[in-house]
């Protein structure tokens, strides 16, 4: 995580992961979701926030389950039905449910599957939105297998050279364990920026990076200025000459997979709700599990081995310092924002439940 998206240390309210995941689990319950479905969701959210994926942890996704459950757009307790089962494939429908909860059912089915299939591919359509990749593809790389995970994500971004939201921001989530190093875990939007960090910086007052964002005519902004009142998001890469056309390629495939293959619709002509996929690979099918740990221990070594360039200290992959960060949290708290802090204090009082929220830094 950049620095300019991380909770100043002199501001932050450090929380507890037991406590925080308790207040979450009872939230999602008071939002008439199943005692397990609250659980799910709960280790879903809590994974971001462990992890220092921030921007899909309780700070920016929370408030819009609540609503989204309140309100009735997003189902407590939905039927996950299995509408098409060809052993290595099969297609859920989702009813309207969150996804941060059918995502571990979907994900398990994957696993099973794959166990005696080789390779499963299960997706999930007119659901809701299922927060960060990265906690499904980790699922699988816990049982010793690949994970990959993708989902149709909201219309925010501007094809290149385009002046309208027409591309999801589309993350791709892939992951694969180890052996003595730390699993790869890999877990990106398809644009430059992922839509929850513009949140985070507006709540920070900090500024957005050149290449991050477009004005409201599709001009690229190639400068770090405030967060405008309208823009658009940029693909990953930013501009066509820093790559911008396979960021967008990328996410246009997301959504092929996602969304087209399973009947809902692409991008603006989406019609059933968030789509997803869930892959699992069966190592064992292709390697026998131990040389393949051992291969991929020395591959990764090789890169935090590799001589830094001028001015860094180190060279990591996607996965490590989630890893470092979650160590350090687990250790010594979630740090929120005082204003996260408040507006949860605020509603566990409006729900009737109890909750040990620090009220200053511990």
């Amino acid at each position: 995580m950049l620095d300019c998206f991380k909770v100043p240390d002199e501001i932050a309210i450090r929380v507890p992961y037991g406590n925080m995941h308790s207040l979450v689990t009872s939230i999602f319950e008071c939002c008439e979701m199943t005692e397990e479905g609250a659980k799910h969701a709960s280790d879903a959210l809590l994974y971001a926030d462990l992890r220092g994926i921030d921007s899909h942890g309780v700070s920016n996704m929370l408030p819009k389950y609540v609503s989204g459950l309140r309100s009735g757009v997003i189902n407590p307790k939905p039927n996950l039905s299995c509408s098409q089962d060809f052993a290595a494939t099969l297609a859920f429908d989702c009813d309207q449910g969150l996804g941060l909860e059918q995502g571990h059912t979907l994900m398990s089915v994957a696993i099973d599957r794959a166990r005696t299939q080789g390779v499963a591919y299960v997706t999930g359509y007119n659901g809701n939105h299922y927060g960060t990749c990265a906690h499904f593809v980790h699922q699988a790389v816990t049982e010793d297998l690949i994970g990959i995970s993708m989902t149709t994500g909201s219309l925010k971004v501007t094809p290149t050279f385009g002046s309208e939201q027409l591309v999801g921001l589309n993350p791709l989530g892939f992951g694969v364990p180890a052996g003595t190093e730390i699993p790869f875990i890999f877990d990106a939007a398809m644009s430059a920026v992922a839509s929850n960090k513009i949140k985070t910086l507006q709540r920070l007052d900090r500024k957005v990076l050149p290449g991050w964002i477009a004005d409201a005519a599709g001009n690229p902004v190639m400068e770090s200025i405030n967060v405008p009142q309208d823009f658009m998001i940029l693909p990953l890469g930013g501009t066509r000459e820093l790559g911008s056309h396979k960021g967008f390629s990328l996410a246009m495939m997301i959504e092929i997979l996602c969304g087209v293959l399973t009947g809902s619709g692409g991008g603006p002509h989406r019609h059933q709700g968030h789509a997803h996929c869930f892959i699992a690979i069966d190592i064992a099918r292709f390697s026998e599990i131990a040389k393949f740990k051992h291969e991929m221990d020395t591959y990764l070594r090789a890169i935090l081995d590799c001589k830094p360039a001028p001015g860094h200290a180190r060279v990591i992959y996607a996965g490590v310092l989630e890893h470092e960060a979650e160590i350090d949290r687990r250790n010594h708290g979630i740090p929120y924002h005082p204003e996260v802090v408040s507006w949860l204090q605020t509603l566990a009082h409006d729900l009737n439940i109890n909750h040990n929220l620090p009220v200053e830094q511990v």
